[in-house]
């Protein structure tokens, strides 16, 4: 059987009806799809996100304050400027002053020039021109008496749920007369309020001036 023209042309007229709805509703998807494109903001990638490293808040003249079981406190935080990092939630402190208290025993403050606090407030970096410095005290009840003592280096690293303050770079203690010096850090222990030095040591030890009663 032959189809002439008008046959041929009634039968695609008729197949493009039938097909006229799936053609309006793609067009119309798609037209729906480049408009919500067109008008939604371009999200970072999550590398993107994950570089992102912006203070959301600067407090002059902050302080952090810490208490122990007892409701006594347990360490405070100074720093001339605090600024807080929303991402992981870090604090740079500008001239940032930590002073460690124990019960009957003097506190201890470690200082530096810059400091970085971690977001789970467990580790402090303190950066150039640091210093751990314990005054002297009288023998208690308790506690025998102590020596000044100044420890002084480029870096310290407080390890905080510890009462640990340490370093690996080049380290000077004085305690009273005393001095010594390490090539490779040492360990301030806050609870024994002693250090360990590590590495080659030198310099003087002198004895304490004896007590008269």
């Amino acid at each position: 059987m032959q189809l002439n023209s008008r046959q041929i042309k009634l039968g695609i007229g008729r197949t493009l009806l039938r097909l006229m709805p799936l053609i309006f509703m793609g067009a119309l998807t798609l037209a729906t799809f480049w408009l919500v494109q067109k008008n939604t903001p371009a999200e970072k990638s999550a590398l993107e996100r994950a570089r992102l490293h912006e203070p959301d808040y600067t407090i002059n003249d902050g302080a952090l304050n810490a208490l122990n079981e007892f409701g006594a406190t347990k360490y405070r935080i100074l720093g001339k400027k605090v600024i807080h990092y929303d991402d992981d939630a870090s604090i740079d402190i500008v001239t940032p002053q930590m002073r460690l208290f124990q019960a009957e025993k003097a506190p201890v403050t470690v200082k530096s020039d810059t400091g970085h606090l971690d977001g789970d407030l467990t580790i402090l970096d303190l950066f150039n021109n640091a210093s751990i410095f314990r005054p002297a005290q009288a023998a208690s009840a308790t506690e025998p008496a102590t020596l000044r003592m100044l420890a002084t280096s480029s870096y310290f690293k407080v390890l905080i749920n510890d009462d640990i303050i340490e370093t690996n770079k080049p380290i000077t203690l004085e305690q009273g007369m005393s001095v010594m010096n390490s090539t490779e850090g040492g360990i301030f222990d806050n609870v024994q309020q002693s250090m360990m030095l590590s590495g080659q040591v030198k310099g003087r030890i002198e004895r304490a001036p004896r007590v008269t009663q």
